[in-house]
């Protein structure tokens, strides 16, 4: 993967009492309203460690639930995650990239993303088309988004200020728009 100074990659860092689901959707949410076009994928539910039935995650745009979690067994390693159903929400976000959209937020950067997995490759999509990407890093794993990013992110700390601040630094780059058309936000801009 190749990223650059250029890339606008920005890892809201977080820890446990910090909760990036709610700051992430708020934050699509208000974009959304200003006319900007946001795509993703938010998690809801707390983690497939916890074993929790609910993980799963809202996809932008529309806001609709898709659940992660299997009916199997756990694994040895405490994980139920449905990588079939995170592959099905992929393939739907990788379309969505290329239609066009102003901001790509991704819900976690977590160890399948650290190994070249998961949702690597819509990161490395969005960068690409250079649109934003925005995405929750556990503290133990921002190291890991370092070296897969080259060093070329910008570290944010989980707080709507920060988010607003660096949404105000990369505003004023154009989104790659495959129909041409523009958004509300590329005309602000």
């Amino acid at each position: 993967m190749t990223f650059d100074a250029q890339c606008d990659l920005a890892a809201v860092v977080y820890g446990p009492d910090d909760d990036p689901d709610r700051l992430f959707i708020d934050f699509a949410d208000d974009l959304s309203r200003s006319g900007c076009s946001p795509v993703g994928l938010i998690q809801v539910g707390r983690s497939c460690r916890s074993l929790d039935p609910s993980l799963g995650v809202v996809v932008l745009p529309g806001g609709h639930v898709v659940l992660l979690v299997g009916d199997l067994p756990s694994c040895a390693t405490g994980c139920r995650l449905d990588v079939g159903r995170l592959s099905g929400v992929a393939k739907q976000l990788a379309g969505m990239i290329v239609e066009g959209s102003d901001l790509v937020i991704i819900n976690r950067f977590g160890r399948m993303e650290a190994e070249g997995g998961g949702l690597a490759h819509l990161i490395t999509r969005a960068i690409h088309a250079d649109i934003p990407v925005l995405i929750a890093v556990p503290e133990h794993r921002f190291s890991a988004l370092v070296k897969f990013s080259d060093g070329m992110n910008v570290r944010l700390a989980c707080r709507r200020e920060a988010l607003e601040r660096w949404w105000q630094s990369v505003a004023g780059q154009p989104a790659y728009r495959r129909s041409g058309a523009l958004t509300f936000c590329e005309i602000a801009k």
